[in-house]
């Protein structure tokens, strides 16, 4: 059901922005098991339907009237800008659906009032990678974003990261929320204590609804921020056991809802490795796959000292101090369930995933391999014998002692050990080199087979290693 509940929060948290007209259209992507989850694919059987909706972005008529630009702060690797809000996306319709709120958000979609120096626009290759990422993570279970469709859409970009002229695109996504920790520091700068309680209360309203709107001031920020704190803190769980490094850890890029977002540099582990990053430009690591735990707790604290404007009493250290519980208790479960191994209890377990993080920190082994190959030694012996990495399983102390500690576990799911995925060779992953050779036949041929055949391969995985089903205790 479409609707408006952005407007509830008024105009002092977004502004009016105009998209953009693209001189050209090209459908490349449309999220069909989304949009068919959703109820909407005969109302979108037609391009030109897509089009007038998802490149112009002509207003739904029960949603909002007109796209909105958020305004919101942020650190950005640590300093604090207060020169920020959507450069070049906006929020345009909201939906109800499955007892959630969702955003339908843009990215490339024209300059706003927060553009700054900027052409508002996105280039293909981002929105490919975009893509990419989202199917990738949602189907690995993380709690991310979807890429409902992009266009190219006919322009010639410059960009510093990429050989230009390059072509251009426009994203929809389709997001639970755009409240980011950032939305509440900018209300926190300029001291608005009534704004800060008028975001709280439409939080708990709306996106976070195991809230009461109602509950007093004081006690309403103690919850929200417990709330975001354990949401945020499974989530990093998820990116950590997924592999998965964000790059850009701002907190203008981190949702209040758990969801992650937001996909510019990002990388997935080629090997496990504590200190690798994702952005050529993180020159100090901060950022790095190890330190995201780290960085989101940092995020939080920012988050509490801007309630801390409205709620003086709040005591943020307290309130977050069982972050990192819920983070080692999330990491715990999720690696069980990425192995298929049932419990022994929290000694066991965690004996068993020091182990096995030990033999990945001192073998030439990559990360998602090592998991596959584990995965299918609990019900398909002859295929974990054939993995190019069998060598170091069986005579190396470290594979040794490793294979034997997960042999005294149980499998935990028969089902799941039958999954089709299984049965292919090598891991489904999307290594760097991976995602420049998908792109090479799109950028000198526009061919886009092999990006639509990664696709199905991708989606092919889902409920393996489902890890949103996953719940701390």
């Amino acid at each position: 059901m479409l609707c408006k509940n952005l407007l509830e929060l008024g105009d002092e948290f977004y502004d009016p922005a105009q998209p953009a007209r693209f001189p050209e259209s090209q459908l490349r992507y449309w999220n069909e098991p989304l949009v068919h989850a959703l109820g909407w694919s005969k109302e979108f059987s037609f391009d030109a339907e897509k089009r007038l909706r998802f490149q112009e972005f002509k207003p739904f008529a029960s949603s909002l009237p007109a796209p909105l630009a958020l305004r919101y702060h942020g650190h950005q690797f640590t300093h604090y800008n207060p020169d920020l809000g959507d450069g070049r996306g906006f929020t345009y319709a909201q939906v109800l659906w499955n007892g959630k709120l969702w955003d339908f958000g843009t990215k490339g979609s024209g300059t706003t009032p927060y553009s700054r120096r900027g052409d508002g626009r996105l280039t293909l290759k981002g929105a490919y990678r975009e893509s990419l990422a989202t199917e990738l993570l949602d189907a690995m279970g993380v709690n991310t974003s979807r890429t409902w469709s992009f266009f190219e859409t006919g322009e010639k970009l410059t960009r510093g990261d990429e050989p230009s002229p390059t072509r251009s695109a426009v994203l929809t996504r389709f997001s639970h929320s755009h409240v980011r920790i950032g939305t509440f520091q900018r209300l926190a700068y300029f001291k608005n204590e009534k704004a800060i309680e008028t975001l709280l209360r439409y939080s708990a309203r709306h996106l976070i609804t195991e809230l009461d709107p109602n509950e007093s001031l004081d006690l309403l920020a103690v919850q929200f921020l417990k709330n975001v704190s354990h949401r945020l803190a499974h989530l990093t769980a998820q990116w950590m056991m997924a592999g998965f490094v964000h790059g850009v850890l701002n907190t203008d890029n981190l949702n209040i809802t758990g969801e992650s977002f937001d996909y510019g540099p990002y990388r997935f582990l080629p090997n496990y490795d504590p200190d690798f990053t994702a952005a050529y430009f993180d020159h100090q690591g901060l950022y790095a796959y190890g330190r995201q735990p780290h960085m989101v707790m940092w995020a939080l604290q920012r988050l509490g000292e801007s309630l801390q404007i409205a709620a003086p009493g709040l005591a943020t250290e307290e309130t977050l101090a069982d972050f990192g519980e819920v983070f080692s208790d999330s990491i715990q479960h999720m690696f069980m369930h990425k192995l298929n191994l049932r419990s022994k209890g929290q000694t066991d377990d965690v004996g068993l995933l020091r182990t096995f993080f030990h033999f990945m920190e001192t073998h030439p082994v990559g990360f998602e391999r090592t998991f596959f190959d584990f995965f299918r030694r609990t019900d398909d012996h002859e295929a974990w014998r054939l993995s190019p990495q069998n060598s170091l399983y069986v005579e190396t102390p470290e594979g040794q002692a490793l294979t034997a500690l997960i042999s005294s576990f149980e499998i935990d799911s028969s089902a799941r050990g039958s999954h089709p995925a299984l049965t292919r060779k090598d891991p489904v992953t999307l290594l760097i080199d991976e995602i420049e050779s998908l792109w090479k036949p799109i950028d000198q041929k526009d061919d886009w087979g092999p990006y639509n055949k990664k696709l199905e391969e991708i989606r092919s995985l889902r409920a393996l290693t489902d890890l949103k089903t996953v719940k701390p205790r």
